[in-house]
């Protein structure tokens, strides 16, 4: 797997008994972000700079046989602080107002907008989270609004303050800053200490604050966030496309890129020796656990760990030694009989909670930390052209869906995600396609609970050649984003296929760098992924030349509105059926479009009645084919915001939804959709 590209200040020691051991990477006090300065084309927008590799330092380390995901020289740690709060934790919220100001001209940084000593007093102010889209742009979720108006079109950079009383008793605690989304980089300072750079809108990160950090004091935490304009001239009759190829997606995509702090963010205040992640896999009556432990401080830990596997498991609770030497971390295994957990399905999703507990074996010793995890028992097995969860073959009635709402953008509320979730029930999906970014954990969380399947994503959409090359030979974003994907998501009973790749391109000179590429990112989310889930993605084409790596053939087709006729789709079907006979496939993609309210023949292009009329045509030989097709997932669940103009769009709001974008509404289809039957059953 991938190597460190900063270098460890130790070697691999041995293990321990039931932990293996390796010291913490090394990383600097100071991580320098990019090479050179911000590029600004002379008659262009701004571009962002980049470093030899992807700025968080993400890689793979094997610790005693288990693989590790670390980032910013520590394991990349669990994100439950968002919702969660351990007893022997301290958490401080950062959601509030902070002082807000765009940088346009890249100027920040020269004059010193990360200082405390600066005066910002007149800048503005922003919600966090929030999206920096929503400030003033009136008509955003208005089909009728001019196009290329208000913050909504503010690319570039954007800086965001404030100040935090941070506790004298912080003194032997390490202490990270955890945000769950900042599109589309983010770089952090603390009182001007440069703590590191993230890249990617939709993935979590936490930053280690050692070395900036002032017990006792206020100080002052500095955020710069940058977007990539997606057109010169929003307005122009033909609108030039800006494009990085370091960055993923590299060039303007149909989803909206929603810049800013969308997503919570806290600073997080744990022991010096900790539980940084619990991973978790519950199947065939057992469950194994890998606790995944740092020790910060400058003496060996030798001490317990006691794994509860929760109420309701019928397992004991099991205790093993946890010796993890100084500035190292460690995994502790341990394996637990649970013989009387229910199994999660659709049909019945029952979760348990596990817990492990640090302890330092002394008699009536206290908590050194604690670290708890939700989880399910369940068995996903392919074969014979079939998907099973629990030796039962499955259908997959699914939805793609855009992570977004008109009055919030991604900075969607509880109540928001509630409202259009409650529409995956009322549908009878049981799978959605997080197409093609991770979602808030909020997500995960209710799809756990409502027993609905998830196909999680990551934004590798629309690549061509030379950015796969890239990226498999040099850069390293994309296995980023795959290996903390797989690691975040790990203990969700409801994740059940890995998504790679969004329609991205295969020349016919590339396809070796695409299969290098797509095996690269297969590689990664296996090292980690200790339940085995399939790997898929969502193929421009029925002809993908590396199909043969995936565990479930998935493309998208548009038969009778892009191209051919909509019965050509069970011919190809069968056609992919007879080349690869042992795996199942999924159509991960398929939709048209309807102006809401635009009645008449189905045979006439954008009336509700023909997009209706397309879907049944589709579902109807794709369901005729369930004992080798695993499933249908429909473009799309609502209307949603684009800045590409792609595709029937209004003011950027293209109408393939089920529901209108802004009111919600459904069209004719939402209830035909509703109605189609799954030959499997829930």
């Amino acid at each position: 797997m991938t190597q460190s590209i900063h270098p460890s200040r130790r070697t691999v020691v041995t293990a321990l008994g039931a932990v293996g051991l390796v010291a913490l990477p090394a990383w600097p006090e100071t991580a320098r972000a990019a090479d050179g300065t911000a590029a600004v084309a002379a008659d262009g927008p701004v571009l962002d700079t980049h470093p030899a590799t992807e700025p968080s330092g993400t890689h793979v380390r094997d610790v005693g046989g288990t693989n590790v995901v670390f980032q910013y020289g520590a394991v990349l740690p669990a994100f439950d602080g968002w919702c969660t709060h351990e007893p022997t934790r301290e958490y401080l919220s950062l959601d509030r107002k902070w002082r807000f100001r765009f940088d346009p001209a890249d100027q920040g940084r020269g004059q010193g907008w990360q200082s405390p000593d600066l005066d910002d007093k007149a800048w503005g102010l922003i919600d966090v989270p929030a999206a920096w889209d929503l400030l003033n742009t009136p008509g955003f979720g208005s089909e009728a609004t001019p196009f290329g108006k208000g913050t909504a079109f503010s690319d570039g950079y954007a800086w965001y303050r404030t100040t935090v009383d941070v506790p004298a008793s912080w003194r032997a605690r390490h202490v990270r800053i955890a945000f769950l989304a900042v599109g589309y980089s983010a770089e952090v300072w603390l009182d001007g200490v440069h703590l590191g750079k993230h890249e990617g809108a939709n993935s979590p990160f936490a930053l280690p604050l050692a070395g900036a950090l002032r017990p006792g004091a206020r100080q002052t935490l500095a955020v710069r966030v940058f977007r990539r304009a997606s057109y010169t001239d929003y307005t122009a009759a033909t609108p030039q496309p800006v494009t990085d190829d370091h960055e993923i997606p590299y060039k303007p995509v149909d989803y909206w890129p929603y810049a800013g702090l969308t997503r919570s963010a806290w600073i997080e205040a744990v022991p010096q020796v900790t539980i940084a992640k619990l991973l978790v896999s519950g199947a065939n009556g057992r469950l194994e656990a890998r606790a995944v432990v740092e020790n910060h401080g400058t003496s060996d830990f030798d001490g317990r760990l006691t794994l509860d596997p929760g109420r309701g498991s019928g397992g004991r609770s099991t205790v093993v030694a946890a010796r993890i030497a100084a500035r190292s971390a460690g995994v502790v295994r341990v394996s637990v009989p649970v013989p009387h957990a229910p199994r999660w399905s659709p049909a019945s999703p029952h979760t348990l909670t596990a817990r492990a507990t640090l302890t330092t074996g002394r008699p009536s010793s206290p908590r050194v930390d604690t670290l708890s995890t939700v989880y399910g028992v369940r068995e996903l097995t392919v074969g014979d052209a079939q998907l099973r969860l629990n030796d039962k073959p499955l259908f997959l009635k699914g939805l793609n869906w855009h992570e977004e709402t008109a009055a919030h953008g991604r900075a969607m509320t509880p109540a928001e995600y509630d409202r259009e979730l409650g529409h995956i029930t009322e549908l009878g999906v049981n799978l959605i396609r997080n197409c093609v970014y991770n979602r808030h954990p909020y997500v995960y969380d209710w799809a756990d609970e409502h027993g609905v399947m998830v196909m999680d994503d990551i934004d590798t959409m629309w690549l061509n050649t030379a950015q796969e090359k890239l990226q498999t030979e040099r850069y390293g974003l994309a296995r980023a984003q795959a290996l903390t994907m797989a690691w975040n998501q790990h203990n969700h009973p409801s994740v059940i296929l890995w998504g790679l790749q969004n329609e991205s391109e295969i020349d016919a000179d590339g396809a070796p760098v695409y299969r290098a590429w797509l095996a690269d990112l297969k590689a990664a989310v296996k090292a980690v992924d200790l339940t085995a889930r399939p790997v898929t993605w969502a193929s421009s084409t029925s002809n993908d030349p590396a199909f043969d790596l995936a565990d479930v053939i998935g493309f998208n087709e548009y038969f009778g509105y892009f191209y051919g006729k909509d019965s050509d789709l069970g011919p190809t079907l069968d056609a992919v059926h007879e080349k690869y006979p042992d795996k199942p496939i999924l159509i991960t993609e398929n939709g048209t479009w309807s102006l809401a309210g635009d009645h008449g023949p189905d045979t006439t292009e954008g009336t509700e009645e023909w997009q209706a009329a397309r879907f049944t045509a589709h579902w109807t030989q794709v369901a005729a084919r369930s004992e080798f097709v695993a499933g249908f997932t429909y473009w799309v669940l609502k209307d949603y915001k684009q800045r590409a103009g792609y595709n029937q769009a209004y003011n950027g709001i293209s109408v393939m939804g089920l529901l209108t974008f802004a009111e919600e509404r459904p069209k004719l289809v939402y209830d035909v959709f509703r109605k189609a039957v799954n030959p499997r059953g829930r």
